[in-house]
């Protein structure tokens, strides 16, 4: 497996994280504080956590079939951009895990 396949992954965990985390703090000064222009912000952060999602749902895809996963663990990967703070641990999780594939990987590639 390349690297750039995690790397893409990585990058697109941590934008719909941080994305997600700020929704849910806009949406808490929208709903609890009723801040005056929480609204604008909100809907601009739900759109771009909407198609950044897809985004990242691909990038995980991805990863997960060239990494072979089973299809549980698969979908825990898919669905942690959902969950607020989740994509960052799951994230920490899977490169932990992964990058002793990519060296052996890049090894491999070296030797050929």
């Amino acid at each position: 497996m390349k690297k750039s396949v995690l790397t893409r992954y990585r990058v697109m965990a941590y934008v719909t994280g941080v994305l997600l985390v700020l929704l849910c703090l806009g949406m808490i000064a929208k709903y609890a504080f009723k801040m005056d222009g929480a609204d604008d912000i909100t809907k601009v952060i739900a759109i771009a956590h909407g198609w950044l999602y897809v985004v990242y749902l691909i990038c995980a895809f991805d990863l997960g079939s060239k990494a072979k996963w089973p299809v549980g663990k698969q979908l825990w990967v898919l669905i942690a951009g959902t969950i607020p703070t989740a994509a960052f641990f799951v994230e920490r999780k899977i490169s932990a895990e992964l990058d002793a594939k990519v060296a052996d990987g890049d090894e491999a590639l070296a030797k050929a």
